[in-house]
């Protein structure tokens, strides 16, 4: 059992402090005096571009299509209730949520966490959503059952749910222009067959086998048919997550293979803590910033917009946050859709221009993440873990407060009735407000990091009283604390850094000052849960019986770096670049290292401007000073890492700007960074005295 990270995480941590030190001058939020948060991770700049991801909460296997002039999304929420959340968008970057498809799935009593099972891992996954002739449909996988049809008029709801006769393995439909519908499914091989009228089962006959094993396909299947062609696009792990995809004249074949329409693209994240084997506790495996392809993006799909451009969106593991969704342009080349920019194929920016749309959309986000529970029903940021009790918890027992009654359970892991939602990084605070008067013995209720390992905050009642309890399950250790004489009410907080992936607890009855409890928490990405890190309100009883009830008063979602670690761009000023590992001077052509001025292009870009000259690229990616008014060979995407580092593109190759770490030569023609940042393309800026 791992009692500490193991030295080399501890050094990757280290790194990821002083990273986050260095970049003390990110947008930083400060913790409101009073009433809850509010700001929230959105990936609109507000300047006509975007940065991914998305939504910096999980969003896995999504499928996205367009019904007119907007954008329909949904994606895998396993055993987490309600599932399959329905958002829209009319410019692909901001979001509404909009409803879930299916409230709960009862299909017995590992649905429950009854007789010590669970489908933790399980339920719902791998959503194809289509629309076809004024209904919304969600064909969806769900373990031990038949693949599950949604459908709705309205995608507000209500929706219906029905049966197939088969279960299909991450399957994808296609409506054809003809009427009939095919479905593509399973793994590296695929198959294919045409759907009977009612979608139900498949047409005798039809089915076929698309490719061999090793073609090059993978699964996660996303099947459209687009200018005559029909295209599947897929996730494969071949040395590293890629995207294949395949195109054929003939619904049914023969498809040729394209292997990579998306590969290596990770922003440079490196990866995370791991477990050895995604299902023990054995060994907590540390970070690897050399890993490649650990973190690339891979299941996703394609969409047009009503103006006429193409666009990809895929998720990402990130780590111990889970499973991202990003946007990107796609490049049509030779008949294939590459995700990313001419001279960059198969790449992502993780900052550029936003979709075009008739009318600029709003900057809105799909959940609000405090809650003070005075609303009549749970707002759509909370999923319970397996199927909720009915009669067991209230939002109106106690107005203003949920209340979560204690079933019996040997663990947080079985509990019922725990409360959940996404954790959102890079970094965010939950604050749990807990009125613990109504415990009984045996009673133990707080705020949990839903996870394996997890980590539990609570309050427990025993015949000495209440007292605090921080539970560690990769340490199979727990620290008590007696709470002050008299105190029912406490404050629970969990400090998550998803970019170190260390958490810290600690707890207060004043809301004033908080008193840290027990030793940092390493969060892991794994895949027994297949999601990552949830916070989790709980409440359950230790004696096996049923027990009181605890009053969770609010939960209160602080993010620091509500618009992660960037910060603003510094037009008009005198600023100094280093390459960050070796922090050497940048300094194209001749002489002196010197200060350059930072001249806002539009969108994002800049030009930097030495003396009467700007840095500029030309075809073959080479860099230099040139004098004249500064173009697109001058221009450069103003783009961040997620630890914060800065990454120039030129606008003239769509590739990065480097330091060659052998040479020392400056050249514009990086894919993009490296995990381990040894290939000289992030940089740090520093402001510049006017020397």
């Amino acid at each position: 059992m791992t009692t500490r990270p193991p030295r080399l995480a501890l050094a990757f941590v280290a790194v990821c402090t002083a990273v986050a030190c260095m970049h003390a001058g990110a947008q930083l939020e400060p913790r409101p005096a009073t009433g809850l948060s509010t700001k929230t991770w959105t990936p609109d700049n507000g300047n006509g571009t975007f940065t991914n991801p998305l939504f910096y909460d999980e969003f896995s296997d999504p499928d996205l299509i367009r019904v007119g002039d907007w954008f329909y999304l949904t994606g895998t929420t396993m055993h987490a209730m309600p599932g399959l959340p329905v958002l829209r968008s009319r410019d692909l970057v901001n979001w509404e949520f909009l409803s879930y498809a299916v409230d709960k799935l009862d299909f017995g009593p590992a649905y429950h966490l009854e007789d010590g099972k669970n489908i933790y891992g399980q339920g719902i996954w791998a959503p194809s959503l289509r629309y076809r002739n004024g209904t919304f449909y969600i064909f969806s996988n769900v373990n031990g059952r038949a693949t599950q049809i949604f459908t709705a008029a309205d995608p507000r709801g209500p929706w219906t749910r029905r049966e197939m006769k088969r279960s299909l393995h991450d399957l994808s439909v296609l409506f054809d222009d003809d009427g009939k519908a095919w479905v593509v499914w399973d793994h590296q091989r695929m198959r294919i067959a045409q759907l009977t009228d009612d979608l139900t089962d498949i047409v005798p006959g039809t089915e076929k086998v698309l490719f061999t094993r090793d073609a090059g396909m993978g699964e996660g299947a996303h099947f459209y048919k687009i200018k005559g062609k029909y295209y599947i696009l897929s996730a494969n792990y071949a040395g590293g997550f890629r995207m294949p995809a395949a195109r054929a004249d003939r619904v049914d074949g023969p498809y040729e293979v394209n292997r990579a329409i998306s590969k290596d693209e990770d922003y440079g994240m490196a990866k995370g803590y791991r477990l050895k084997d995604n299902k023990t506790l054995e060994a907590i495996v540390p970070p690897d910033p050399s890993a490649r392809n650990a973190d690339s993006l891979h299941q996703g799909g394609i969409v047009r917009t009503p103006g006429g451009e193409w666009w990809g969106f895929s998720m990402q593991d990130f780590n111990s946050v889970g499973r991202l969704l990003s946007l990107a342009p796609i490049t049509w080349k030779d008949g294939w859709p590459y995700f990313g920019l001419p001279g960059n194929l198969g790449r992502n920016p993780r900052t550029w221009v936003k979709p075009k749309t008739a009318a600029p959309s709003p900057i809105a986000v799909p959940y609000a993440r405090s809650d003070d529970f005075s609303a009549s029903r749970l707002q759509p940021v909370w999923q319970w873990n397996h199927v909720p009790v009915d009669g067991q918890w209230s939002l109106t027992e106690r107005p203003g407060f949920l209340r979560l009654h204690a079933l019996p359970a040997t663990s947080f892991w079985q509990a019922r009735n725990s409360l959940t939602q996404r954790a959102i990084g890079p970094r965010s605070s939950p604050t749990v407000t807990l009125d613990a008067a109504g415990l009984a013995d045996g009673d133990v209720a707080g705020l949990a990091l839903l996870n394996l390992p997890y980590a539990t905050l609570g309050v427990e009642k025993t015949g000495a009283g209440l007292q605090l309890a921080l539970y560690d399950q990769a340490r199979a250790s727990t620290v008590r604390v007696p709470l002050p004489a008299g105190a029912t009410r406490v404050m629970l907080r969990a400090d998550c850094d998803f970019l170190t992936e260390q958490a810290r607890f600690s707890w207060s009855t004043d809301g004033q000052t908080f008193t840290p409890i027990g030793e940092p928490f390493t969060m892991v990405f794994q895949l027994t849960t297949f999601q990552g890190v949830r916070y989790a309100l709980f409440d359950y009883n230790q004696l096996g019986k049923p027990g009181g009830h605890a009053d969770f008063d609010s939960i209160d979602v602080y993010q620091p770096n509500p618009h992660g670690l960037m910060r603003a761009i510094p037009y008009g000023q005198r600023i100094r670049l280093a390459e960050w590992k070796t922090g050497a001077a940048f300094a194209p052509g001749a002489g002196k290292p010197a200060p350059f001025i930072v001249r806002d292009m539009g969108l994002g870009r800049v030009a930097l401007q030495a003396g009467a000259a700007f840095v500029s690229v030309d075809a073959q990616g080479g860099v230099g000073l040139r004098k004249g008014r500064p173009g697109k060979a001058a221009s450069f995407q103003w783009i961040e890492t997620p630890t914060g580092e800065l990454v120039l593109m030129s606008l003239a190759t769509n590739r990065f700007l480097r330091v060659d770490p052998a040479t020392h030569a400056i050249r514009a023609d990086s894919p993009g960074p490296l995990p381990d940042g040894s290939d000289g393309v992030r940089f740090t800026w520093t402001p510049a005295a006017n020397d």
